[in-house]
């Protein structure tokens, strides 16, 4: 009986040991040792400048064609702008990109340093960079989720409320104002960044800070029709804070054989022959003898069939080029492809893939050139001092100097530079339209943008897309995309308080800052 009682306490000691010993290493033995339990909020904030690209789906469909820069006559996935319909397929795929990744992670990465008083750098990039997503969501769908948006995880809001535009922009000039003043090269390095610190500029803290006053100008400028005053004031507060000064300011990302452009790849896989450059575009860029569209477009003469657009058959001598006419589908588009001359639609002249569409082609977000044609508008308006004009020229100085970052000998002669601005000066009168039609130009690829400045400028002055099965009623151009689908599903309260406040969720409802004249 004793030697069992002995046997008994011994176990519960032996127990109550290797308890106290599991418990001693409990931490370490429940820490998964393959996958992150955290993330360096730097790596985020590469993340979102990457996923944020302007791709196909979130570009070409709608954006890029609203502005009559590209063009296609094809039905099904490619349905949108070209046929001024509203294809749900395609409206919600900035959406998705948006709070799927890049706000999700912004937002995310904001959260775990927002009190760190040795991440002041970081913070003010990652809050800068919040801001240009954001902005791009909202000047797509006006009213969206942005005081709650992206906070599923942190603060288990799955149902976000909706924001007024109107109060988005208040918050995103604030933002934009703070952030970048608040960055200060003695304070942290931030040495893993991509968009400057990756492309060996020494100074990125201060590049940063050039961008994100720029960005601020960008933002101040879409209230010209809404709040003029606002615009001005901080219009004033972004000139004054220091705007990008040249071409290596620029926020771009470089892409290389390793790290592929998705606009390329899909330019240059299955959607090869679906998109074509406008007419209107080339007749502009023509017509004014403009150096960039032999860079910009090659046509495959003779093509009577895609796979006729071949290496051999590609000309881009400008005075071949022949931009795609607007109003025809593939089916409807014969009579004009004969009027025209062509071989067949496959004929006209496209994005070269080789060079602006190459797969290796970098992608701009905010460039030196946008900012001072901003900065010129700022000044006729009265709102700056300066010279107007030789702001101006060297805006589209520029753009054209900015064509030297693209893949395949697409370096624009000083020569010509020197040509064109000999003939092109601000004519009175006539000083918006002319900056903003260079804004048209430089803006080329990134589809959010030039949509975003034709609606609040109103240049160019393009003819309306006339598709005979066009869904518009009341608008000549398509003013806002419709919100995804699953917003209905899973959101549907929130969203019927946006639409009640904003209007239809349709293509022609205009979002807050788009004024009608």
């Amino acid at each position: 009986m004793m030697k069992n009682i002995t046997k008994y306490i011994f176990s519960a000691f032996l127990v109550l040991t290797l308890l106290v010993s599991c418990d001693d290493g409990f931490d370490d033995l429940n820490t998964d040792k393959v996958r992150l339990v955290s993330i360096d909020p730097t790596y985020q904030l590469n993340t979102a400048i990457i996923q944020g690209a302007p791709d196909f789906n979130n570009n070409l469909p709608y954006q890029v064609s609203i502005v009559r820069q590209m063009a296609s006559p094809f039905t099904g996935f490619s349905t949108g702008a070209n046929l001024n319909q509203d294809n749900r397929a395609q409206t919600r795929f900035l959406w998705a990109q948006g709070y799927l990744t890049t706000i999700k992670n912004l937002v995310d990465g904001i959260a775990a340093i927002e009190d760190d008083p040795e991440k002041t750098n970081l913070l003010s990039m990652l809050r800068i960079w919040r801001a240009h997503e954001f902005m791009i969501l909202t000047d797509t769908y006006g009213d969206i989720p942005y005081l709650e948006g992206g906070k599923g995880f942190l603060e288990q809001i799955s149902l976000p409320v909706y924001t007024p535009q109107e109060q988005i922009y208040d918050d995103l000039l604030s933002e934009l104002e703070s952030a970048s003043a608040a960055l200060d090269p003695s304070k942290d390095a931030v040495e893993q960044e991509l968009m400057y610190a990756g492309a060996g500029i020494d100074d990125n803290i201060q590049a940063w800070k050039r961008m994100g006053y720029s960005l601020l100008l960008r933002a101040a400028m879409r209230l010209v029709k809404v709040d003029a005053a606002k615009a001005q004031e901080f219009a004033a507060k972004a000139i004054a804070g220091g705007i990008m000064t040249s071409n290596a300011d620029n926020a771009m990302v470089r892409h290389d054989a390793s790290f592929r452009n998705g606009l390329g790849e899909s330019l240059n896989g299955g959607v090869s022959g679906v998109f074509y450059l406008d007419k209107e575009f080339v007749d502009f860029l023509r017509d004014n003898d403009d150096p960039r569209l032999s860079t910009i477009a090659v046509r495959y003469v003779g093509s009577d069939s895609q796979g006729g657009q071949k290496p051999e058959n590609a000309d881009r001598d400008p005075s071949v080029q022949i931009g795609m006419p607007q109003g025809f589908d593939n089916t409807t588009i014969a009579p004009q492809v004969a009027e025209d001359g062509l071989a067949s639609l496959y004929d006209y002249s496209q994005l070269d893939r080789t060079r602006l569409g190459s797969p290796e082609a970098p992608t701009f977000y905010v460039t030196y050139s946008e900012t001072l044609l901003l900065y010129a508008e700022a000044i006729v308006k009265g709102w700056a001092t300066g010279d107007a004009n030789a702001v101006y020229q060297n805006a589209i100085r520029a753009n054209m100097e900015q064509f030297s970052a693209w893949p395949g000998n697409t370096t624009i002669p000083e020569s010509d530079i020197n040509t064109y601005l000999s003939t092109h000066s601000l004519t009175p009168g006539m000083e918006l339209e002319q900056i903003n039609n260079q804004y048209w130009v430089s803006s080329f690829l990134n589809g959010s943008e030039s949509w975003a400045n034709f609606r609040r400028s109103g240049f160019p002055n393009v003819a309306p897309n006339p598709y005979p099965g066009s869904e518009l009623k009341t608008e000549p151009f398509i003013r806002r995309l419709t919100y995804p689908d699953s917003e209905r599903t899973v959101n549907a309260a929130n969203l019927d308080q946006a639409i009640s406040r904003q209007g239809p969720d349709n293509l022609e409802t205009r979002v807050w800052w788009d004024k009608k004249p």
